[in-house]
């Protein structure tokens, strides 16, 4: 057990210190994001910026920017340790390989949090944008984030067969943009791709945060309507299943005797 938590508090460190030698990445991922929120508040607004419809396309658009993370990191360092010629290394430790993509993948929240509270803390002050903090939300938003983590080692174990995924991850990420409730409310969208959007694993929790820091419910009042309840069940069939096919996919390539080959 201590070997395990020594693994994982380095893949956790590896990662901060990965981020941190590319400082100007950050800052430019974070500029990008801005542009692009404030473009799509421009088109909602009809050339207007409302601050208070802002608070509900900001929240969701957060949610989406946490799921670009979640969904995209482990696909790409699991590409970047097959270039490099290192993800043998990955699977001669002692602590399981999805145990380490975990390390990796705390190192990665907590920098997205960072960015997101700077990129956030900028949009409220210049706007306006009435978004309470609400510590009811942490919950809800720990298990939307352990839905998107399944999805992510869904991809990762894509990757371990297929190698380039990345056109996957980007068509995953938009997607998510635009039919999951971030930008638009998913009972505006048609009968059909309102059924293809609940399926997605961050619909349910940009809901119940809405429901939960906007129009300030109580937790027991989303659990006794059924919507936190079903993000529970949502969040953690999405966390199984992803991890399932991580172990599935891992499987096929070492069959093959392509773990490692890029």
């Amino acid at each position: 057990m201590k070997t395990v938590l020594i693994a994982l508090l380095s893949e956790t460190r590896k990662g901060f210190m990965i981020a941190w030698s590319y400082k100007f990445n950050l800052l430019m991922s974070m500029l990008s994001l801005s542009v692009i929120f404030l473009g799509i508040s421009f088109m909602l607004g009809n050339g207007q910026l409302n601050s208070s419809a802002m608070a509900s396309t900001l929240l969701g658009y957060l949610i989406w920017f946490y799921a670009i993370t979640a969904i995209e990191n482990m696909s790409y360092q699991l590409r970047d340790e097959m270039q490099c010629g290192q993800l043998e290394q990955l699977y001669m430790s002692p602590a399981p390989p999805q145990l380490l993509l975990l390390g990796r993948a705390i190192s990665t929240l907590i920098i997205s949090t960072i960015q997101v509270m700077i990129m956030g803390g900028v949009m409220i002050a210049a706007f306006g944008i009435p978004i309470p903090m609400r510590l009811e939300g942490l919950p809800v938003f720990a298990l939307t984030m352990g839905g998107l983590y399944g999805f992510g080692y869904a991809l990762g174990g894509a990757t371990l067969i297929f190698k380039q995924t990345g056109p996957l991850a980007n068509m995953l990420t938009n997607a998510l943009l635009f039919i999951n409730g971030a930008i638009l409310p998913v009972d505006r969208l048609p009968d059909w791709l309102q059924t293809l959007a609940k399926i997605l694993p961050s619909t349910q929790g940009i809901l119940v945060l809405r429901k939960v820091i906007l129009d300030a419910q109580p937790l027991a009042t989303v659990w006794a309507d059924g919507s936190l309840i079903l993000l529970v069940i949502h969040s953690a069939a999405f966390f199984a299943v992803g991890w399932f096919v991580y172990k599935w996919c891992e499987s096929v390539a070492k069959r093959q005797g392509s773990l490692g080959q890029y």
